[in-house]
């Protein structure tokens, strides 16, 4: 019976592509010394509407991948794609960073910066405009990203 569970959670693990989105070396300073701690971020998707994003931290940068990969697979959402492209056009503000994204005509392609393309990749979305205002903060444009597509009515 573990056998089957086994295999099923397999799998569902093998169902979703990964994608590390950044690795940065974070410092801690104290009384002491430099603590230094490793940051990842990681986007998952299954190119077929659901994707999620995570950050962990760890001591070395396998455990951080790692625990930002299991972040990632806990906060996957369904997206509405029509016809390779999202169904209406969004602006979306988050923190300091402001997102535009624009249904395409289909052979379009993503239209997209280096930060955000991957998260729309992993999305299923294959065709879409897109312009990035405010900052350049990778990791906040990240996060608008992800927000400005769960934000997306379902029709």
């Amino acid at each position: 019976m573990q056998d089957k569970d086994l295999e099923l959670q397999d799998n569902k693990d093998t169902e979703f592509e990964n994608y590390t989105l950044e690795t940065s070396r974070v410092t801690k300073v104290t009384k002491g010394a430099k603590r230094f701690r490793f940051s990842a971020m990681v986007v998952v998707g299954n190119r077929k509407g659901s994707v999620g994003i995570g950050k962990g931290v760890g001591s070395d940068p396998r455990v951080a991948i790692s625990k930002a990969l299991k972040k990632a697979k806990d906060s996957i959402v369904s997206i509405n794609i029509t016809e390779n492209t999202i169904p209406h056009e969004v602006i979306y503000d988050y923190k300091a960073a402001k997102l535009l994204l624009k249904p395409a005509v289909s052979g379009t392609g993503i239209i997209a910066g280096k930060s955000i393309k991957p998260i729309l990749e992993l999305a299923g979305v294959r065709d879409i405009l897109s312009k990035r205002l405010g900052t350049t903060n990778k990791k906040t444009n990240i996060y608008c990203c992800f927000k400005a597509l769960e934000s997306l009515k379902k029709r």
